[in-house]
């Protein structure tokens, strides 16, 4: 018999879809109140997740998402650093299998 395991499920702050844990980029807020991207997913803090469409980096940063999830503040510079970050997981050998999954 064939045990099935479970694979965690987590929901994109932006779009609002839910994909497995491994399909989505978790942002994590420090105890400084910065916000950094977290490619591991165990990095302590308060978490949240978006997709690794331009679409839902866009909604979740510009549009306040993001910063009502993680109950903070991103500033001007934090954001930047954050878009030049998700652009190199974009364009990363782990992003090629993310990829797959999205239109």
């Amino acid at each position: 018999m064939k045990i099935t395991r479970h694979i965690p499920q987590r929901t994109c702050v932006a779009c609002r879809k839910i994909r497995p844990k491994g399909q989505l980029i978790r942002l994590v807020r420090i105890s400084d109140g910065e916000v950094k991207v977290d490619t591991s997913g165990k990095r302590v803090g308060r978490g949240a997740y978006l997709c690794l469409v331009e679409e839902c980096w866009e909604i979740g940063l510009e549009g306040g998402r993001l910063e009502h999830a993680l109950r903070t503040t991103v500033t001007q510079d934090n954001r930047e650093q954050l878009i030049k970050t998700a652009n190199k997981l974009y364009f990363s050998a782990k992003a090629e299998k993310f990829k797959k999954d999205f239109p």
